[in-house]
């Protein structure tokens, strides 16, 4: 790097007031200029605009390039010299990223250096001075710059050059080395760019395992892959988080989970309660979890819970508390698919919630089929039964003794997690606004927040501290759609009044409100669309509706996903073994076939497939197809039950929650891959992937994805693919491809 040759600092464009003088002296040996503050030195003419001033002012602290003996001009024309304190004390502090936002942005790109953790200097010329006291080429001492000065973070996508990434994710929140660090900072830097150099792939595969060493070094806990599957956090959709700017949170079964047998439990037996009450026989009845599992579906037409597969057939189905036969659900529904559009008849049980309705539904189902019911009661079907659970369940939730006696014991309902606040105060430290957005009335939502967060937050916080706005009462999902009244709770018992116009202003930092609609709150906190990601426990309401109207990133929060991926590691031996059977059964079945195939051909007069099996012995034949046909059906009656008992870890009626039957996928896993960008088994997940993770979908296999014969790879050869490729390697690829033949064109 050029240096003047009796400059005596180290070359670099933040320098103190002494040696910027050292410098201007040096210029021709004919300045003399006192020590004096910078900001006096440092003299503008009247048509150069601030980038252009600050360019020769870097240039003539380092006695290089053509903008100095301009500056020096400049500097002695001693033009405009009441803006230059302003003008110095403007561009150090924005460029710092403290100061006047109105007056520093005009002269930054949007791309600009901003350091929030360095001081804010403003007009105090001491403060800049003795802040750049501690860089290296200060006083030549060899000091390592500060990380928070090194770096730099980009806050605006506006300039294209930053807008999307090679995955077409925002780079917004992207940090990156600050380009007057490698061109006049120290040297290590340079060391490691160099250090870097060679073959990519071999540099990257060797510093991503000193990277994992150095993780272990420190004790971080490695995140899924490497570390704990049940507590990884899975990807149907990129999503980089550095990118999302305000992430909302729903409560119930998010930020707050329960144990599913206690409350589940309760509320069943306060809705069993109120069907007895309506005459309802409903003694000796028990609350039962293993009955029902989530993402399941209840027909209630004819009285049925039902697993479907991806695409909506029926793989199991159970009437009442009794799991039917393959010929039984054939019988009853055939090709029939499940059609969640249909809303009359379908219920798809989207959250843990679902569960107590469920078994009461179904226990009940068993009740009417047997004539229990009285008469009184009068004709009643399954879906009229339904509509009787619903509300008598519905009815518990409403006159408030369920949540009155969780609000009085908690501790018998709640499963705090202490490591979740920690998680959200992470993302908030990063610069992320949160929400809370959650269906429960404040005095509840209240309670439980307390119980959960408040003793497990640093210095004194209060789970009020963390969001920057708190909706109770939301009145999910269409809190989504639609704009409903909203109002401003203004005391700690939930005194409310009303807010007509929710403005930033308004909605200030820890803002406490009741209704309202997603709308209100994107413009009072200057959000929208992909900047956002909105984490919840329900399918619809949570995730498909905030995905669907508002283009919300997603996150769902599924505890049991924990147990689902221990029940998989457990299964896999059993699985194993049952793939291996019906492999051979395959290829049993394939020799079987041809066998068949001749024997047809040959009836028929015609030849076989081969010389060799035309002319096969007529007896020959027959007993070779008798005895695969025999070795076929003993492999059925081993695989039947295999095939049943395959997920059993996870649920002995249901199997897994993700799977439908051997090879596919639920119909659950195809709405979580459908809206959830991300899923998870609980919020604390989060604090092992930090608020700066880039989430990268995997491939999904397809039924081509096979491993491919050797035969199949001779022959013509593809041209081999240009990464990175200019015009003209495209254009020597496409006069490759008039070669290649037409059968394999």
């Amino acid at each position: 790097m050029e240096r003047l040759a009796n400059c005596q600092s180290i070359a670099s464009p933040y320098i103190t007031c002494s040696k910027s003088l050292g410098a201007v002296q040096s210029f021709n040996g004919r300045a003399s200029m006192s020590p004096m503050s910078l900001a006096t030195c440092a003299y503008v003419c009247s048509t150069g605009s601030p980038p252009l001033v600050l360019s020769g002012l870097g240039r003539a602290n380092m006695g290089r390039g053509p903008g100095f003996p301009s500056f020096m001009r400049m500097a002695r024309s001693r033009h405009l010299q009441r803006r230059v304190q302003s003008l110095v004390s403007v561009r150090g502090s924005s460029f710092q990223g403290e100061g006047d936002d109105n007056s520093g942005s005009k002269h930054e790109s949007p791309e600009s250096s901003v350091f929030r953790h360095s001081p804010s200097h403003g007009n105090n010329l001491a403060a800049w001075n003795k802040w750049h006291t501690v860089l290296p080429e200060n006083e030549g001492e060899n000091h390592p710059i500060p990380a928070s000065n090194l770096f730099q973070v980009i806050k605006c996508s506006k300039d294209r050059k930053f807008k999307i990434d090679y995955l077409r994710e925002s780079t917004k929140g992207d940090m990156k080395v600050r380009p007057e660090a490698f061109e006049f900072g120290e040297s290590s830097l340079k060391e490691v760019a160099a250090s870097l150099d060679g073959s990519i792939e071999e540099v990257a595969k060797a510093e991503a395992m000193e990277a994992e060493s150095l993780l272990d070094s420190l004790h971080i806990p490695r995140r899924f892959p490497h570390g704990v599957a049940s507590r990884g956090i899975f990807c149907s959709r990129t999503l980089s988080l550095r990118s999302i700017t305000t992430i909302g949170y729903d409560m119930d079964y998010t930020l707050i989970h329960y144990n599913v047998n206690a409350w589940e439990g309760r509320a069943y037996e306060y809705g069993m309660s109120n069907l007895r009450s309506m005459d309802y026989p409903v003694d000796g009845l028990k609350f039962d979890p293993e009955l029902v599992v989530r993402g399941l579906v209840l027909d209630k037409k004819m009285g049925n819970l039902v697993k479907a597969d991806r695409f909506g057939y029926i793989k199991r189905a159970m009437h009442g508390t009794k799991l039917l036969s393959n010929r039984e659900i054939s019988e009853l529904y055939g090709r029939e698919l499940v059609d969640l559009r249909d809303e009359g008849r379908w219920e798809f049980l989207n959250t843990l919630f679902s569960i107590s309705e469920s078994v009461m539904f179904m226990q009940m189902v068993e009740r009417l089929d047997e004539g229990s019911l009285p008469p009184e009661i009068g004709p009643m079907d399954y879906k009229g039964l339904y509509g009787v659970v619903s509300k008598s369940l519905f009815k518990a939730h409403v006159e408030g003794q369920l949540k009155a006696e969780i609000i009085n014991n908690p501790e018998l309902f709640v499963e705090p997690d202490p490591e979740l606040p920690l998680a959200l105060l992470d993302q908030r430290e990063a610069g992320k606004k949160l929400l809370l957005i959650t269906n429960s009335d404040y005095l509840y939502t209240n309670k439980m927040m307390q119980y959960a967060f408040d003793k497990y937050l640093p210095n004194g916080m209060n789970w009020r501290s963390l969001f920057d706005m708190v909706i109770v009462s939301a009145r999910k999902p269409e809190f989504f759609q639609k704009s409903n009244p909203l109002y401003e709770i203004v005391t700690d018992d939930g005194l409310m009044r009303p807010c007509f116009k929710a403005t930033p202003g308004k909605a200030t930092p820890g803002g406490l409100y009741c209704g309202g609609s997603a709308l209100m709150v994107e413009k009072a906190l200057g959000f929208h669309g992909d900047e956002t990601m909105y984490v919840g426990d329900h399918i619809y309401t949570d995730v498909s509706m905030s995905k669907v109207h508002l283009r919300w990133r997603t996150a769902l929060i599924c505890r049991e996903l924990e147990k689902e991926v221990k029940a998989l590691a457990y299964g896999r031996d059993h699985r194993a073994k049952l793939i291996e059977l019906m492999n051979q059964k395959e290829a049993v079945g394939d020799v079987f076939n041809q066998l068949r195939l001749a024997l047809q051909r040959r009836t028929a007069g015609r030849p076989a497939q081969t010389d060799e099996i035309t002319n096969m012995d007529e007896r020959e034949l027959t007993e070779n197809m008798q005895k695969l046909f025999v070795l076929m059906s003993r492999v059925d009656q081993k695989i039947a039950p295999m095939l049943d008992a395959d997920g059993e870890y996870f649920n002995q009626r249901w199997g897994y929650l993700s799977r439908a039957g051997l090879w596919d996928k639920s119909h659950l896993t195809r709405q979580i891959e459908k809206y959830a960008d991300i899923y998870t088994s609980r919020v604390s997940n989060f604090l092992r992937y930090s608020p700066f993770m880039y989430f990268r979908s995997q491939s999904q296999s397809l039924a081509h994805d096979i491993d491919i014969e050797s035969s199949d790879a001779e022959g013509d050869e593809l041209p081999a693919m240009s990464h990175g490729s200019n015009s003209r390697e495209l254009e020597r690829l496409v006069e490759s491809s008039e070669s290649i033949t037409p059968r394999r064109r």
